[in-house]
């Protein structure tokens, strides 16, 4: 009997959400604090800022974002949506006339603008863009390209863009951004712009799905990486949103009718829908979500 109680004893002790293995814990963050000596990976504790959901200028004050593709039709939304929440931003964009309009149209709401003229495939121009920015705690990868086809008959050349734009892009960019915070001892916050695609499979869409299920894992896997330097990592994963990179495919009534039949809600995604979910999951009101993905796709992949 009394090595039952021993053990039982034990057992709850192990078990307590409030005790490591030293029986201590960090009221700080929640975060269990291991011993030095352990061998155990040592945990970054990350202050947490309450969130007032009222005051939404507020949301990101003293804050800076950086958004990849911010001349895209998501990618401009964010910008919007965060300048407006109280963020500082650093877009990245390759049109410069296009980047130019977005950022004087954000430049009274946001807290400053900076802009660097990149493209993705410049891993050089790309990684000293971000190099600059150490000061960002955000990080949003919303660049993308679709070249809907056959299987058999996609071109070489529009499979290589596909996958530089829509992995290549995502991983450099990402790494470039936790080097630039490590050498100030700082960790953050990385936002992947997916799709649905990344989540089932679909006609004419094998290269386009490889690649966003290819960067739904690369998000998982950084956020397992990187969780113990206080780091999260997310993705959103809108459906089809009416932007200038689907108006060609949605202006044939077939492909409309097809979209809008897959979608339970019997409507399209917005940007600003897109948006949204970005502002949540950089927001301290997502402190204890990492390795997600938030499904913007009106109910397309609950079927």
């Amino acid at each position: 009997m009394e090595s039952s109680s021993r053990l039982n004893a034990a057992l709850r002790k192990a078990k307590s959400p409030n005790s490591n293995t030293d029986g201590r814990y960090d009221h700080t963050a929640g975060a269990v604090a291991p011993r030095a000596s352990s061998g155990v990976v040592k945990r970054t504790v990350v202050e947490r800022k309450e969130v007032d959901v009222r005051d939404r200028e507020q949301w990101f004050a003293g804050q800076v974002a950086i958004v990849v593709g911010a001349t895209g039709g998501i990618g401009a939304a964010i910008c919007e949506e965060l300048a407006e929440r109280g963020a500082g931003l650093r877009m990245i964009g390759r049109d410069s006339e296009r980047l130019a309009r977005i950022a004087a149209d954000v430049q009274d709401a946001a807290a400053s603008v900076e802009t660097a003229v990149v493209d993705l495939r410049d891993r050089l121009g790309l990684t000293d863009a971000i190099d600059g920015w150490a000061d960002a705690s955000v990080l949003v990868n919303a660049a993308g390209m679709n070249s809907p086809g056959p299987f058999t008959d996609i071109p070489e050349a529009d499979y290589d863009s596909m996958m530089e734009a829509n992995v290549s892009g995502v991983f450099w960019a990402s790494r470039a951004f936790v080097r630039a915070r490590r050498t100030t001892a700082s960790s953050g916050c990385i936002i992947n712009i997916t799709s649905q695609m990344g989540h089932v499979g679909a006609h004419h869409r094998v290269a386009y799905c490889a690649s966003k299920h290819a960067v739904e894992g690369m998000t998982k896997a950084m956020a397992v990486e990187l969780a113990a330097e206080g780091w999260r990592v997310n993705a959103v994963a809108p459906t089809f949103v009416e932007t200038e990179l689907t108006a060609q495919y949605l202006a044939a009534p077939e492909q409309r009718e097809y979209v809008m039949s897959s979608i339970p809600q019997g409507h399209m995604a917005t940007t600003r829908d897109v948006a949204n979910a970005v502002a949540f999951l950089a927001s301290n009101l997502a402190n204890s979500t990492t390795g997600t993905s938030l499904l913007v796709d009106g109910g397309w992949t609950a079927k």
